[in-house]
């Protein structure tokens, strides 16, 4: 994502956070996870407390007129609440603070209301407060969310291991095309099932697509990683392969089918690792209401690696979505 500054610079958002991350100082006695996973913990009266903030802006994550006030709604706080999947936690408490444009019709400002409040009741995480405000500019929703581990290890993004599966729930790619990134279901349940029965490495919920988000996983554990391209679920919302995806517009509809699965965002899946065995068993049990699929594995080498159906090896195309600005 690219990020236009007032002074009309151009900032890109994974470098800019790995700045701040430099730039990060805290007591791990009161800070144990900063900056950089998909949720920060703090240590409260001896208790961890997980803390992940979102927002949703208009004619970026959604189109109001096209999509409607409640689902936008209840997107902004689903994407918060996969973040807490991501680490296997259990939500808590949400707030949110929302910028109104002026002359916001009433109706509106409900369904808003309405979508944020529905989401985080589905997953016993209501909404306790917030802050609403009027300008001149569109929409924007910023939702934060408090969580636990409640009984479980968190899971982070750096602890990938050589020989490890990688493993991920659902199919992808499509989303934005098709309106599933409006009604997502973040998989809170699954990752708390999986986390409790196996010894996962790591894990991130897929929202800048696989490719992006893999390599989150591989730059922060140290590792590399190998992807089967005829192992990747790609789901239906992609079609024949005659949607538009970023890259050469010549690619055969097997191709574009595999690339949309690697670069569209959105999807909110689960991306994970774990030991080579409890994979074997994950995939021949398949405990999950939605199905696993092992796409690959960690290697040592710090490169990303697809391997086509011909046997033939290639840097991991895609890159990370992007939003329309």
């Amino acid at each position: 994502m690219k990020v236009v500054l007032a002074d009309g610079t151009g900032v890109r958002e994974f470098e800019f956070i790995e700045w701040i991350r430099r730039q990060s100082r805290f007591d791990p006695a009161v800070v144990p996870l900063g900056p950089g996973d998909d949720m920060a913990a703090v240590t409260c009266g001896g208790e961890q407390v997980l803390v992940t903030v979102d927002q949703a802006l208009e004619g970026v994550h959604f189109i109001l007129a096209e999509h409607g006030a409640e689902a936008v709604g209840a997107k902004a706080m689903n994407r918060n609440l996969s973040d807490v999947a991501a680490m296997a936690a259990l939500p808590v408490a949400a707030v949110a603070a929302v910028a109104l444009p002026k002359g916001f019709a009433r109706k509106d400002a409900e369904g808003v209301y309405l979508g944020l409040r529905a989401a985080g009741d589905a997953f016993g995480c209501p909404l306790v407060g917030g802050d609403v405000g009027a300008w001149n500019g569109k929409l924007a929703i910023s939702v934060t969310v408090l969580a636990r581990p409640a009984g479980l290890r968190t899971i982070l993004r750096n602890g990938a291991k050589i020989g490890d599966a990688i493993c991920l729930t659902g199919q992808l790619g499509g989303a934005w095309r098709s309106r599933r990134h409006l009604s997502f279901v973040p998989r809170v349940k699954e990752a708390r099932q999986l986390a409790a029965r196996y010894n996962l490495h790591a894990m991130i919920d897929i929202s800048d697509g696989l490719a992006g988000d893999l390599a989150h996983i591989c730059r922060d554990s140290a590792v590399g990683a190998e992807v089967l391209a005829s192992a990747i679920p790609i789901h239906p919302d992609v079609g024949n392969g005659k949607e538009q995806t970023r890259g050469d517009n010549n690619l055969s509809p097997a191709r574009r089918m595999v690339m949309s699965a690697l670069s569209d965002g959105e999807d909110y899946e689960l991306l994970f690792t774990l030991p080579d065995d409890q994979a074997g068993d994950l995939i021949h049990t398949q405990p999950l209401p939605i199905p696993v699929t092992r796409i690959g594995m960690v290697i040592e080498a710090k490169e990303l690696v697809l391997v086509n159906e011909d046997g033939k090896r290639e840097p991991l195309p895609g890159a990370a979505w992007q939003h329309a600005t």
